[in-house]
C-alpha cells in the first residue's frame, strides 16, 4: 500500500499499526521485492550533511516519532506545530512528512526531506527545495503492484461492459446485450503505457500475462523489460497512442506532462480505444476528454484521478458516455503498510549513519 491516493489519514493511520519488526517485510526483503533504488553514493558526501539532531515529522506522519525512534535512538523526533517544534526550528535537520515553504523558510539546517507519498509535484515546487539542493526521497515503486491490478480491473471493467450492467443491477434491468463494439477479449490487443517507471513497468507486465503486446514511453530512455515489446521517448506518444487499443497514463506530473492528454492526442487515437489514467488528474484536459466520450472520438475511459479534484458533483465528466470513475483510491489495498514504514525507517536509519539513501526524487526531473 502507498500514501499516494488515501485520504483523511486513512494509509498513515494503518501504517502506524504495522509491525517494524515484521520479518517478512524487513528492509533488504522490500528493496527486493520492489526494486527500490539506491543512491550512487553515500549521503555523507552530499554538501551539508551532518548527523541529525533532530527530525521534525508531521502531517500523516506526525505519529510515526515512536517507530522510528528504533532507527536512530539518537534523534529527537518532533511533532510540527506543536510549540516544542516552533522553539526548535531552526535547528531542525530533516523533516518526514512535511514539505512547504513556511518551514525551509524558518528551517535554515533541513538537508532531508522524506515524503510519505509517490508524489512529488507540491514538495519539488517549493522554491527552496531547488535553491538549498535539499535532498528529497518518497515512497517511489511501492504501490506500484496494487495500482497496477486497479488498472487491469478497468481495463476489464470497459471491454466486458461493467459500467452498463452495474447501472442496470441497480435499476432491476436484465440487459443481455452490450451496445454495439463493447464486448471485447484483451488477448492479442495492444497497451501503451505512458511513464515506463515502476507503476508503469508493473501495469506492462501484468497486461503481457493476459497476452496483450504492451508498448511504452519513458523520458529517460529507450530501455526497458523484455515483456515490453517497444519503449519510445516522450515525443513518440502520438504515434504510439495512435497504435494502441488501450492508452494508460502512469507518468509522474511535470511540466513536460500537464496536459499532453488533450483533443489533439485523443484525436489520434483510434476510436475503439480507451483511456486510463491513474497518475495524476492534471496530465488530462478534462474538457477536451468531455468532448472526446461525448463525439465517440475514443471508445471509453477509467479514470482514478481527475482534475479537479475531487471532482464536483455537477462537473460534466460525471455524465459523460463509457467512462468508470474511481475517487484516487487505486493504491488501497489490504496487504497492510509494513512496506512503507520501513521504507521510512530504512532511510532514517541511513541518513543518520550516512549511507546510501533509497528511492531519491530527481528534483530537477519532477520525479
Amino acid at each position: 500500500m502507498n500514501c499516494r491516493s488515501l485520504v483523511a489519514g486513512a494509509c498513515l493511520t494503518v501504517l502506524l499499526m504495522a509491525s517494524v519488526d515484521a520479518a517478512e517485510n524487513s528492509a533488504s526483503n522490500v528493496i527486493q521485492r520492489y526494486g527500490l533504488q539506491e543512491a550512487d553514493a553515500p549521503v555523507k558526501d552530499r554538501k551539508g550533511w551532518r548527523k541529525p539532531k533532530r527530525i521534525l515529522i508531521g502531517g500523516q506522519a506526525a505519529r510515526l516519532g515512536p517507530a522510528l525512534q528504533t532507527a536512530a535512538p539518537d534523534v529527537e523526533f518532533i511533532v510540527a506545530g506543536t510549540p516544542e517544534a516552533k522553539a526548535k526550528i531552526a535547528s531542525i535537520d530533516a523533516t518526514i512528512g512535511v514539505c512547504d515553504a513556511e518551514v525551509l523558510e524558518a528551517g535554515k539546517s533541513i538537508q532531508w526531506i522524506q515524503l510519505v507519498s509517490a508524489g512529488v509535484e507540491n514538495c519539488v515546487s517549493v522554491p527552496g527545495v531547488r535553491e538549498r539542493n535539499i535532498l528529497v526521497t518518497n515512497m517511489q515503486r511501492i504501490s506500484g503492484p496494487v495500482i497496477a491490478e486497479h488498472v487491469i480491473a478497468m481495463t476489464l471493467a470497459l471491454t466486458r461492459g461493467f459500467d452498463v450492467y452495474i447501472p442496470a443491477q441497480a435499476q432491476g434491468r436484465w440487459l443481455p446485450r452490450l451496445p454495439a463494439g463493447r464486448a471485447a477479449v484483451v488477448d492479442g490487443k495492444t497497451m501503451l503505457v505512458v511513464g515506463l517507471g515502476g507503476i508503469g513497468t508493473e501495469v506492462a507486465k501484468r497486461a503481457h500475462a493476459l497476452g496483450m503486446k504492451v508498448t511504452a514511453t519513458r523520458h529517460s530512455g529507450r530501455s526497458g523489460p523484455d515483456f515490453v515489446s517497444y519503449v519510445g521517448l516522450a515525443d513518440e506518444l502520438p504515434k504510439l497512442a495512435a497504435e494502441a487499443d488501450f492508452v494508460v497514463n502512469t507518468a509522474p506530473l511535470t511540466p513536460e506532462t500537464r496536459g499532453i492528454f488533450n483533443a489533439e492526442l485523443f484525436a489520434k487515437m483510434q476510436s475503439t480505444a480507451y483511456f486510463i489514467n491513474v497518475a495524476r488528474g492534471a496530465s488530462v484536459v478534462t474538457s477536451d476528454l468531455v468532448a472526446a466520450l461525448n463525439n465517440n472520438t475514443i471508445a471509453g475511459a477509467a479514470l482514478d484521478v481527475t482534475d479537479p479534484e475531487p471532482l464536483p458533483s455537477d462537473h460534466p465528466l460525471w455524465k459523460a458516455p463509457n467512462l468508470i470513475i474511481t475517487p484516487h483510491v487505486s493504491a488501497a489495498s489490504d496487504l497492510g503498510a509494513e512496506a512503507p514504514l520501513q521504507v521510512v525507517s530504512e532511510n532514517v536509519k541511513r541518513y543518520s549513519t550516512g549511507d546510501k539513501m533509497l528511492s531519491v526524487v530527481d528534483v530537477t526531473r519532477g520525479y
